[in-house]
């Protein structure tokens, strides 16, 4: 994986090292002469990671490798939407010839930015709500991708499975990620029909998260697949653990670092997606207007035992039994 550049050092890059390509056009042409590919990634945290090293793969696995036929320009906006947009900026005068935006606030920074260009996006939950296509079916410009939306009422259910008794879920989440409000929406709904009080706690920063982790008062805590809140999962993850209370994410590599469970996606695979969809517009010229967005269809139950020790819950043998991966 190449490592993170400066912007400015990115700009200068993508201008020196190669004479962009269409995304049409001749295969071996398109191959001999290399391609550009820019990626503006929201933050830097395991899903994301785990989303671009996927997409990479991708294009490795079809041909395109770094020192040969592919120049890549990674940028992080460091969680920071100025930044975000900035990035976006000059991509939008590069010569690259695809783009991906990993999560939401990105995406939507490269699709006000960049129109002469395929963008691609990844790990945005609601991409017709963000403004980013005009339909999953049919996109109708030149941003498609996949995204990340997540089975939320399954995972809200995993409170009642872990914890029989409880009677409320905490939930933080940004309240600057509207990918993040779509999630919780989609949990209060759930959470009712559990028989569940739904106390809220939001984040404008990633310092935040800690100190609202802490105030819960709830049988349990539930974590979406929001950016800020996941980049700070360890502040999460304590609290839980101090409080002996099941901890439920949005997605497995959150389960890996330690919270309790998930009915979740695994955002490499999802990320592999991605980049099979900039193989098809860079090898075969496809259109992204005519790329309906693509979902993971298979989700895995992924439990940590280890988690469910220092959280002080028994994890019922059934749940066991069925578990896609436990965690030990």
């Amino acid at each position: 994986m190449k490592r993170l550049l400066p912007i400015t050092a990115a700009a200068t890059a993508a201008a020196l090292l190669l004479t962009g390509c269409g995304s049409g056009g001749d295969e071996k042409s398109d191959e001999k002469k290399g391609v550009t590919v820019g990626i503006s990634q929201f933050v830097e945290h395991p899903s994301l990671d785990a989303a671009r090293e996927g997409f990479v793969q991708a294009l490795n696995d079809a041909g395109y490798k770094e020192g040969e036929n592919l120049t890549l320009d990674v940028q992080n906006a460091s969680g920071d939407q100025a930044t975000a947009t900035n990035i976006a900026s000059n991509f939008a005068s590069s010569k690259d010839d695809l783009i991906l935006g990993i999560a939401t606030p990105s995406a939507q920074s490269l699709a006000q930015a960049v129109t002469d260009k395929p963008v691609l996006f990844t790990a945005v939950t609601d991409p017709v709500d963000a403004g980013l296509v005009d339909s999953v079916e049919k996109p109708g410009g030149n941003v498609t991708g996949t995204t990340d939306m997540n089975p939320v009422a399954d995972q809200i259910k995993l409170v009642k499975e872990l914890k029989p008794s409880a009677k409320s879920v905490g939930i933080i989440y940004s309240s600057g990620e509207t990918n993040s409000q779509i999630q919780v929406d989609e949990a209060k709904k759930a959470a009712e029909s559990e028989g569940l009080k739904v106390v809220e706690k939001t984040v404008t920063t990633t310092a935040e998260v800690a100190q609202a982790a802490e105030s819960f008062d709830t049988d349990a805590i539930y974590v979406p697949t929001d950016n800020k809140v996941v980049a700070g999962l360890e502040a999460v993850i304590s609290a839980a653990e101090s409080k002996k209370i099941p901890l439920i994410a949005g997605e497995g590599d959150s389960v890996e670092r330690g919270a309790l469970a998930t009915q979740g996606l695994n955002y490499k695979d999802l990320g592999k997606q991605t980049g099979e969809m900039a193989v098809r517009i860079l090898k075969d010229g496809a259109e992204p207007a005519d790329m309906a967005v693509e979902s993971q269809k298979d989700t895995k139950l992924i439990i940590n035992v280890k988690a469910a020790k220092a959280m002080g819950v028994e994890i019922p043998q059934s749940l066991r039994d069925k578990a896609d991966q436990v965690i030990e």
